[in-house]
């Protein structure tokens, strides 16, 4: 099979009519329950005032950062970038420490609450269909779409498509293709008739926040190990006061005097002596 290119989705809200058809084929794909879904929809809903009304709304999920800060974040592993696109999930390396969920700018990842620690998996996100693209499919939710409010293909053709709608209608989209460079640039592409705040997405800075998160996991996972060290140590130290404590308060127990065995007196002697005389 030929290496795709770099993948990447389109998002149009000015298509999205909020049927949350991406939601039922994401649960049916996964085979994870409705309400425990990879996407949910954010956003205000309806907005302005009648007649003059707009719909903001949108299927929020990761946004597959070029640069992912979940995966830079995380001490054993778990996430990596694949070259096609996804960012994926290795639950057997998940140690759940969730440094991830802190890590992710727009809040993707989310723990599983329901399953204990040596219950796998720990984390659930979106991994845009991975196992279809290795078999040159597209993602389910975008295959369901109805109104084509998603697109899916290479970024390159996904980030020249944004710009072509909005340049042919200049009055009906903001004038900016969220993705593009936010984090560092993200593989969900958004374009939209409405303030991006309105569909529910932060305004993070564009460098990618992975250098930080990297810079704080350089020094967390020494600094966690001295910290253990320490702990270890004043552990021993009170462990061999307790010792000695234990040894100052016991009673002392006192032992009996050997007595020196006397001599046979002079009487018991003589009556010997004379015992035998009579004999």
């Amino acid at each position: 099979m030929t290496p795709r290119e770099f993948q990447a989705y389109l998002f149009d809200a000015t298509r999205c009519i909020d049927c949350r058809a991406c939601m039922v084929a994401c649960s049916v794909e996964n085979q994870v329950p409705l309400d425990d879904t990879r996407i949910w929809v954010a956003g205000a809903g309806i907005t302005g005032e009648y007649p003059n009304l707009a719909r903001a709304s949108m299927p929020y999920h990761c946004m597959h950062c070029i640069q992912p800060s979940c995966a830079s974040a995380c001490p054993v592993g778990a996430w990596s970038k694949r070259a096609d696109g996804p960012v994926v999930y290795d639950s057997s390396r998940c140690i759940g420490c969730r440094y991830c969920m802190n890590a992710c700018p727009f809040g993707v990842p989310h723990f599983d609450w329901d399953k204990g620690l040596l219950d796998q998996p720990l984390i659930s996100k979106c991994t845009m269909c991975a196992h279809r693209l290795d078999v040159d499919g597209e993602p389910a939710c975008v295959q369901t779409c109805p109104t084509d409010a998603l697109s899916f293909g290479s970024r390159k053709d996904m980030l020249a498509e944004a710009k072509a709608r909005i340049a042919a209608n200049p009055g009906k989209y903001i004038d900016h293709v969220y993705g593009e460079h936010e984090n560092g640039g993200t593989s969900y592409l958004i374009i939209s008739n409405v303030p991006f705040a309105d569909l529910g997405l932060p305004d993070v800075p564009q460098e990618s926040v992975n250098h930080t998160s990297e810079v704080v996991m350089s020094g967390t996972i020494p600094f966690a190990l001295g910290w253990a060290g320490v702990l270890a140590a004043v552990a021993g130290v009170v462990r061999l006061r307790e010792r000695g404590m234990k040894k100052q308060s016991a009673p002392e127990v006192k032992t009996a005097e050997a007595k020196p065995i006397e001599p046979p007196s002079e009487t018991v002697a003589v009556d010997a002596a004379t015992k035998e005389q009579a004999e």
